[in-house]
């Protein structure tokens, strides 16, 4: 009887402790991290443009349309998964992509997009992480909406994939559009 007792409490333990993880991941999206800079302008910076390491890129170069600014970098393993969608939403879509390099080597991101194609009007070196920081990224990749005047309506933490596309961003971008 004695050991019939001593093994139910550690099992109830466990049961409940189940119980209130599962709620917990079932109520909430992993891929929802708040971000103080929605409805905030986009930092200000003055980075390299990767292409053309001499040219100095700023906030005013973002602004002037609706865009989507992806953080990527070639040692994130989901970039190359959302990589596909992006090259696509830039070739069918009729919008925008900057992309900011992250924390990454100027060379072997030149290298990537030479293997795999680019579908961003430029990308921004930010290899100190800087720009990401003001951005509040968690790391790569992510994507932000910005409005024509250059300020973040939304943040996508994760791979864009045709889905998200669909389901979230496209909304957005379609009803920044229609509110101009």
């Amino acid at each position: 009887m004695t050991l019939k007792k001593s093994f139910l409490i550690p099992l109830g333990i466990f049961l409940l402790l189940v119980l209130f993880l599962g709620l917990g991941f079932q109520l909430k999206d992993p891929h929802y991290l708040p971000s103080v800079m929605i409805n905030k302008p986009f930092p200000e910076f003055e980075l390299k443009d990767l292409h053309q390491p001499e040219k100095i890129r700023k906030k005013e170069d973002l602004i002037g349309e609706v865009a989507l600014v992806n953080v990527w970098a070639t040692w994130c393993p989901n970039c190359v998964i959302e990589h596909p969608e992006l090259l696509r939403i830039s070739k069918d879509e009729s919008i925008t992509l900057f992309g900011i390099n992250y924390n990454d080597e100027t060379v072997k991101a030149i290298n990537w997009l030479a293997r795999r194609e680019d579908p961003y009007r430029f990308s921004i070196v930010d290899d100190e992480g800087k720009l990401a920081i003001d951005l509040g990224v968690y790391g790569a990749p992510e994507t932000f909406v910005i409005d024509s005047l250059g300020v973040i309506r939304f943040r996508y933490v994760g791979p864009v994939t045709n889905e998200v596309w669909q389901q979230e961003i496209l909304p957005i971008v379609e009803h920044l559009r229609s509110s101009q």
